[in-house]
């Protein structure tokens, strides 16, 4: 627990509110003659119907000080706390060296389960950019909430049910064959698709309706099709999850739940809860403001709602998770809103678990993206286009650098990765190639170069980090000044910045963090000599300086990101 978080324990029991409202009092005053952390007292005049000077004074008096603070001051209003600089240093130091790149994990989610239903692409159809955000938010809530301890279950819910894979399978009957589209792949199958569009007559698509009614049924040729169209779909995008290192651990989709819907349904009768409206069956739902529910078609057939209902049935009977988060784009903000008050209807209390975290749009450099209008930018190609121009990056700036293409794979994907999930989630984001692939400003480059000077200083002193930071013998006065008091403090706060990211669902929260130690460690290295004449002067500021190393590369790995050693 940093110093921030046991002050607020202490100051919970005194005047009656949770350590973590208090917490979030906290400000850092604006020089460190005021002191390192203050509490104004104004908010709690309400609450304890004193002055806030009176209520500053009397805290400072009752007030039992944690080790690494030194005093506490009533100034007017404030109250000021005073760190003792050693002690600080060497707790949140020798922290860091007990747990390495564990430092800042928890058990806190021992014996629950999180499922995250994430990526979700699409059968026989190219990932593109749109793609981008639910697959790096959902790897990076995934690695968070494993990191607290979770069991955490990756989903990647396929969209593999509709009238199109009955198109798709008379397309390739009438005009393709097995060695064509083995050889063609991915391309080949939405070839096929385009065409079937294009060119489909009353007959074409009576033909089609007649194939999906045969995967619907079972039929072993429409199965295996079926099948091996999603194979090739898979095998395709493999390319890039294994880019970014991510595996899922269910691909259950749409289809999965062909057969369990049905029970859902009965289910909703039983309970009088499903009404006709216009020949097709819903859930009213009007006095939540929210317009019906349709749970299945005027035709019988089942819709989004209904297989999702199906879906969080399935994954609470067979994960019993804690929580299931849901990493769709803000659009579907009313989709999600409609089936879980729908779940919460039924009776099911753990409705309130079903969690939709929305993300906002992607556009390329200024163009909003569209399929219809061919204006798309494929994910692989994405990845690929950054890869080589970081590679090109990495020629002008170090051409004798060793294992350029491990780096410039390492540089590309990561500034994609880090751009797409470095502001809130909710925000569109506009990619663009300068932007992301800066060295300087708030960029993945700009981090993982930070952690490669990290790597340098602590190779040019011929100590390891693993070694610097379990160095005892440290004068630590040699980092009582701003800049290394400033990086202990981003160090200290690096666990209560996992715990934020974990509680909103935002990995940015761990991002923008590690941008500012990375930041906080530049001043520092700018400021101060690291090695010097005074052996345990040296030895301390090596010890930060693999403290900064380590935590830095866990902040960028909790977002999918990799931390260089060189650059």
């Amino acid at each position: 627990m940093d110093t921030k978080a046991l002050l607020a324990k202490e100051l919970a029991g005194i005047i009656g509110m949770e350590a973590q409202e208090i917490e979030n009092m906290f400000e850092t005053p604006p020089n460190r003659e005021m002191g390192d952390i203050a509490l104004p007292c104004f908010k709690l005049a309400r609450v304890l119907r004193k002055a806030p000077p009176a209520i500053a004074a009397e805290l400072a008096q009752k007030l039992s000080l944690p080790e690494a603070v030194r005093e506490a001051r009533a100034e007017g209003g404030y109250l000021n706390f005073f760190l003792d600089g050693n002690k600080r240093v060497r707790t949140v130091l020798e922290a860091v060296a007990a747990k390495n790149e564990a430092y800042g994990s928890s058990d806190k989610g021992a014996g629950k389960t999180i499922c995250i239903d994430y990526s979700s692409i699409n059968i026989a159809k190219r990932c593109h950019i749109g793609h981008l955000s639910t697959t790096a938010i959902g790897n990076a809530l995934y690695k968070i909430y494993s990191f607290l301890g979770y069991e955490c279950v990756g989903i990647n819910h396929l969209g593999d049910w509709g009238t199109q894979f009955g198109k798709l399978i008379c397309a390739y009957k009438l005009w393709s064959n097995r060695e064509s589209i083995e050889k063609g792949g991915i391309d080949a199958l939405v070839e096929l698709y385009v065409r079937f569009n294009n060119e489909a007559d009353e007959e074409m698509e009576n033909q089609a309706r007649a194939w999906f009614k045969k995967i619907e049924d079972d039929d072993a040729e429409a199965m295996e099709i079926f099948n091996w169209f999603k194979d090739i779909t898979l095998r395709d995008v493999s390319r890039i999850y294994d880019l970014l290192g991510i595996k899922f651990d269910s691909y259950n989709g749409e289809s999965f739940y062909k057969d369990k819907w049905q029970s859902v349904v009965a289910e909703l009768k039983e309970k009088e809860l499903l009404v006709p409206s216009e020949g097709a069956q819903v859930v009213m739902l009007e006095d939540y403001n929210m317009p019906p529910c349709i749970l299945l078609k005027n035709d019988g057939a089942s819709v989004y709602a209904t297989r999702d209902i199906a879906a969080a049935m399935y994954r609470k009977k067979t994960y019993d998770f804690h929580k299931c988060l849901y990493v769709v784009a803000y659009q579907q903000n009313l989709h999600f809103r409609q089936f879980i008050k729908v779940i919460e209807l039924m009776g099911y209390d753990w409705a309130k678990d079903l969690i939709h975290v929305p993300f906002g749009m992607v556009s390329f450099e200024g163009q909003t993206l569209s399929t219809r209008k061919g204006n798309i930018v494929y994910l692989d190609e994405l990845l690929e286009r950054a890869i080589v121009k970081a590679g090109e990056i990495i020629d002008q700036k170090n051409p004798e650098l060793p294992d350029k293409e491990t780096v410039a794979r390492q540089v590309g994907v990561g500034a994609v990765l880090f751009y797409d999930l470095y502001n809130s989630r909710i925000k569109d984001v506009d990619f663009w190639w300068d932007r992301a692939l800066a060295f300087e400003g708030e960029t993945g480059p700009y981090v993982q170069y930070t952690h490669a000077r990290a790597c340098s200083v602590l190779a040019k002193s011929g100590v390891s980090a693993t070694d610097a930071l379990n160095n005892a013998d440290c004068d630590y006065s040699a980092l009582d000044n701003s800049e290394a008091q400033e990086v202990i403090a981003l160090l200290e706060g690096f666990p209560q910045a996992v715990d934020a990211a974990c509680e909103k669902n935002e990995p940015c929260v761990v991002l923008r963090h590690t941008v500012a130690l990375a930041q906080a460690f530049n001043r520092f290295y700018f400021e101060h000599r690291i090695i010097t004449e005074d052996g345990n002067a040296t030895n301390a500021n090596l010890k930060l300086c693999a403290a900064v190393k380590t935590v830095i590369k866990t902040g960028l790995s909790l977002a999918g990101i990799e931390a260089p050693n060189k650059m």
